[in-house]
């Protein structure tokens, strides 16, 4: 998937366990750890602005975009 979680990254940054961010922003730690593993198909943009505002971090300090990698082929 090319979009890349950084949560984890911010978390350590701010010294914070996902127990902790999850109380502070209101949504189960489960929910937050599938976030922060990689695994949510989505995120509501009241989560993501909670979860800046806890963090005191930009949405891009958490969701960061990587080309997928191609097969190395060329295309002639």
């Amino acid at each position: 998937m090319p979009i890349v979680i950084n949560l984890d990254v911010e978390l350590a940054k701010k010294k914070m366990s996902v127990n902790e961010l999850a109380a502070a922003i209101d949504i189960t730690p489960v929910n937050v750890s599938v976030l922060k593993n990689g695994r949510a198909k989505a995120v509501r943009f009241s989560t993501l602005d909670a979860i800046c505002r806890v963090l005191e971090c930009q949405p891009g300090d958490i969701l960061e975009w990587v080309p997928e990698e191609t097969d190395g082929g060329d295309a002639a």
